[in-house]
């Protein structure tokens, strides 16, 4: 069965992997290097398609195989873990999961006001732009230096959207998680996290103190902006405006700050705008 770990694009979703893969898939809990998060691999990916017949030149070819891809994943009868950016829906009467499926997720949110800068260093976009990315109902990601292949495409919809889908699913129960109180909050957190996890997913064994201290202080945003400065980073994606260059994947991390950054009228227009959700998440 797949246990998801699902977030709007830049809500914090690599620092969450990375502490549940050191965690879950290391002896001792520490991140050496970000080869751990292959354990949590992105679905929907072109590799889970690749015994069946689609159009990789259709956006949405792949949806139809969804399920399909999931049952073969699930052949294995072993708890899953994978990331996604995927609104919990349909396209086309295509559902994104289902129960027999998934047993459960995690759902990583971020001050939307905050997300635009990520956004926006991420896509090499301005913040006019970011906007624009985050409120399209419609927006849609996939590999952009692939050439008419769709393969990759995700249905990320709006930054509202998205996590309304997922919080609000009857399939299986999904725990809603604040980047901003992992920040302040990590261990306790991380442990309410792991014992969800552990007792949706049936796994028998008790909290580990010492490998959920040792997988926080090896995910800091410090040692993951050094881990990427010294080897690179795999998630970091090339730049549309500097040939050969990435555009460096950890931006701003804990010092974004929308009310620092953004003058009085952006603000402003943020705040009316994601006026119902900051009120529903308590970011007022």
């Amino acid at each position: 069965m797949i246990f998801w770990i699902a977030s709007y694009p830049k809500n914090g979703n690599t620092w969450l992997r990375s502490l549940l893969s050191a965690y879950y898939y290391t002896k001792d809990g520490n991140f050496i290097n970000d080869k751990i998060l292959k354990n949590i691999p992105q679905f929907p990916e072109k590799r889970y398609f690749d015994n069946f017949n689609y159009d990789k030149s259709i956006p949405v070819s792949t949806t139809q195989f969804w399920i399909k891809a999931q049952e073969s994943i699930n052949k294995e009868k072993k708890i899953k873990f994978f990331k996604t950016h995927n609104i919990y829906g349909s396209i086309n009467n295509n559902k994104f999961s289902n129960r027999h499926n998934s047993i459960g997720g995690v759902y990583i949110i971020r001050d939307p006001r905050n997300v635009i800068t990520s956004i926006s260093n991420h896509f090499e976009m301005n913040k006019d732009e970011a906007l624009n990315f985050m409120i399209n109902e419609k927006k849609f990601t996939y590999d952009y230096f692939k050439k008419n292949d769709y393969s990759d495409f995700q249905l990320i919809s709006s930054w509202e959207k998205n996590y309304k889908s997922w919080v609000n699913n009857s399939d299986f129960p999904v725990k809603l998680v604040k980047y901003e109180d992992l920040t302040n909050q990590t261990f306790h957190i991380i442990k309410d996290l792991i014992i969800f996890i552990n007792k949706t997913c049936k796994i028998n064994n008790d909290f580990d103190k010492l490998k959920a201290q040792n997988a926080i202080k090896t995910t800091s945003f410090e040692n993951l902006k050094k881990i990427e400065m010294d080897y690179g980073f795999s998630e970091s994606i090339k730049s549309k405006k500097q040939k050969n260059n990435k555009v460096p994947f950890f931006h701003l991390g804990p010092s974004n700050d929308w009310k620092k950054i953004f003058d009085t009228s952006f603000a402003s227009k943020l705040n009316e705008i994601f006026k119902e959700s900051l009120k529903e998440l308590h970011y007022y």
